[in-house]
């Protein structure tokens, strides 16, 4: 009886003052008025020429959270605030069950949900899992050498981008993963170096400065997209810059990693990035299973990740997220954030554009089409800390690749909204016209996306810059030495018929007005006929 009464005390003691995850909303933002006076005390002029250029106002969700209602909260028995999002109006808190209750009787608190749902009485709740799609560390006319990663960029026609000099300049990429060692010293990162591509990062994780920490998954990752070393690895946006945050607590899984990603999103639009790409997931393998997402809550609205994620999108930002590797598995749907409408959820082909067995499938619990597209993360060539050039599997490797390209084909089209180069991304692939719950829309063509031929970046056939502004030039060596090019307007009228050859290429477009046309060439044993935009 006594062991018995002892062991009594203790588990009613272990109820009583365990700490538990929780999130406490605020019901309202007083003194949003001081934000819209003086935006620029919070948001770049960057974060702000991205909300104008895309004609997106200012919203309460962009004035910081109230002040006073954070202290308030932070100073409370027992609290401890562990990350906050402005854009959700909350706070991701620690501290008992009963102390964590207490603060409903707040009059600024709007609600308070639990990461463990079975503690909230009212309401839905955000719930937390992670997906073991990514899971922190790996478990799964311009000619570029890209060596053994040609195949990666091929596949999807990148190299039609970069044989056209788009590369990503002037984008800006945030990557939210584990960790980014041995980007500051390896090789394969020299070019970002050198050329401050780097603009900046965080540990969320830590509270640290130093992002050059953590695993190395992060730092495969980027490889993909920034890796530049001729003849092994070319990432798929050698020249776009790069904000590096971490957000995965890499010894453990717990509902304070989606809290800590929102965090950084905001960050991310808070200093101007164009595009966030994360091969992080969140749904089943939390260390506590009452943590655990349900596949009812990938439905795009549930989990605090998904949300803010959407809300990240709102702001102009376009969003990638790996689809997850749990195509194996009993659940083997996406998790969050790439359960979201919005997020472009990136899954898995090997070298032959089959599906990896691995990568998670659809639908969303809504029953949208999920994954979006998909490109190779089988045996994806990447960079390791040390420089070293290897393989790696998952759609950990897929979703950056894809978010590089989209990089670089936002920098051929400059003026077009997120939601624009999203909806291009989508139409170009091949299964566009039939998705599946597999392939989603499919594999997408950076090239045809460009409103340049398939199979204009032939080897012996270039047609460059395209979009062109005055002029375009040919590039049809060894196939012919003289050619003839006809210009047509899309209804088919002849606007230009004019000889070219191999020592003066060049048509001039300065007779047309801005807009899509259709060129016909043709040399003694070459006709070739494509799109040419001219801005």
């Amino acid at each position: 009886m006594r062991c018995n009464f002892t062991f009594l005390l203790i588990l009613l003691s272990f109820t009583v003052f365990a700490q538990e995850d929780a999130w406490v909303y605020f019901n309202g933002k007083p003194n949003a008025q001081a934000f819209y006076d003086n935006p620029q005390a919070v948001l770049s002029q960057r974060a702000l020429d991205r909300r104008t250029n895309q004609n997106i106002v200012l919203n309460i969700t962009d004035a910081p959270l109230e002040t006073s209602y954070v202290n308030q909260i932070s100073t409370s028995t027992g609290i401890t605030v562990k990350a906050q999002s402005k854009w959700l109006n909350a706070l991701h808190i620690q501290g008992t069950q009963a102390n964590i209750n207490a603060l409903k009787a707040l009059a600024f608190v709007q609600k308070v949900e639990f990461a463990d749902r079975t503690l909230n009485t009212t309401g839905k709740k955000v719930s937390k899992t992670a997906i073991n799609q990514t899971k922190k560390q790996i478990q799964t006319a311009i000619d570029y050498a890209y060596g053994n990663s040609a195949n990666q960029i091929q596949m999807l026609n990148g190299q039609v981008l970069h044989q056209q000099n788009y590369t990503g300049e002037g984008k800006i990429i945030a990557v939210l993963d584990a960790g980014f060692p041995g980007v500051n010293t390896a090789q394969p990162f020299e070019n970002l170096r050198n050329n401050n591509k780097i603009l900046g990062g965080y540990d969320f994780t830590t509270r640290n400065a130093n992002f050059y920490t953590g695993g190395d998954h992060g730092t495969k990752v980027l490889s993909t997209m920034g890796g530049y070393k001729e003849n092994a690895l070319i990432g798929t946006a050698p020249n776009a810059s790069y904000y590096l945050f971490i957000t995965e607590i890499v010894a453990d899984e717990n509902p304070l990693e989606e809290s800590l990603w929102v965090e950084a999103a905001e960050k991310a639009d808070a200093l101007g990035v164009d595009i966030i790409t994360t091969s992080l997931g969140y749904f089943l393998d939390r260390d506590e299973v009452r943590y655990n997402h349900t596949y009812s809550d990938m439905n795009g609205i549930t989990t605090f990740i998904s949300r803010g994620a959407e809300i990240a999108f709102s702001k102009g930002i376009l969003v990638l997220a790996s689809a997850g590797n749990e195509g194996t598995q009993p659940e083997k749907h996406v998790g969050a954030p790439a359960d979201a409408v919005s997020v472009l959820a990136i899954g898995s082909v090997n070298a032959s554009k089959v599906r990896a067995s691995s990568s998670s499938i659809g639908p969303s619990y809504d029953g949208r089409i999920k994954p979006d597209v998909m490109a190779q993360g089988a045996s994806a060539v990447v960079s390791d800390a040390n420089g070293t050039i290897g393989t790696a599997s998952g759609t950990s490797f897929s979703c950056p690749i894809m978010a590089g390209m989209a990089a670089s084909l936002w920098q051929a089209f400059p003026s077009k909204t997120n939601k624009e180069i999203r909806q291009m991304i989508l139409a170009s692939a091949d299964k566009y016209a039939n998705p599946d719950n597999n392939y989603g829309y499919g594999i997408p063509n950076f090239g045809a996306a460009l409103g340049v031929d398939d199979f204009i970046a032939e080897a012996s056939f270039l047609v460059y810059p395209n979009p062109a502004k005055s002029e375009v030039w040919f590039s049809f060596l060894n196939e012919t030495n003289t050619a003839s090019v006809t210009i047509y307007s899309i209804l088919g009228q002849k606007l230009i018929e004019e000889k070219i050859n191999n020592s003066n290429p060049v048509l001039s477009l300065q007779s047309l007005q801005s807009g899509l046309y259709i060129y016909s060439f043709d040399g003694d044993n070459l006709h070739k006929t494509g799109k040419i935009i001219k801005q």
